[in-house]
């Protein structure tokens, strides 16, 4: 039987330091938090298969609040997919994807992987 390795989240990080997942999730309700991190859990402890697939290794959790709802773009990384690291996250108002955030997510991830995952 293979090791199970504990998933963990972590935010991606501009090169400057900020964290724009947790600025956006600052501006929020606790409702609203509590609901993103209620979903980001569902995928701590359950994988991906919780998760939907976008494209490449960009995946999305939803997050459904009283009066709004959200999306989490993500990536799995690392050797055994442990790190899930959250890079765009927005206010869902359409049935599609904005394009732009899932251009920011895979830019974003590009950059985390070139920075050597040392952020």
């Amino acid at each position: 039987m293979a090791p199970r390795y504990r998933k963990q989240w972590r935010d991606y990080r501009t090169p400057a330091g900020g964290r724009p997942v947790k600025t956006f999730l600052d501006k929020l309700t606790d409702e609203e938090v509590a609901a993103i991190i209620a979903g980001m859990m569902e995928v701590e402890q359950q994988g991906l298969v919780c998760a939907r697939h976008l494209r490449g290794d960009i995946y999305e959790v939803r997050a459904d609040a009283a009066t709004r709802s959200f999306r989490l773009l993500f990536s799995a990384e690392g050797r055994y997919k442990q790190v899930l690291l959250s890079l765009s996250i927005y206010e869902k108002r359409t049935q599609k994807i904005p394009v732009a955030e899932l251009e920011l997510a895979e830019k974003r991830l590009a950059d985390w992987r070139s920075r050597g995952r040392k952020n």
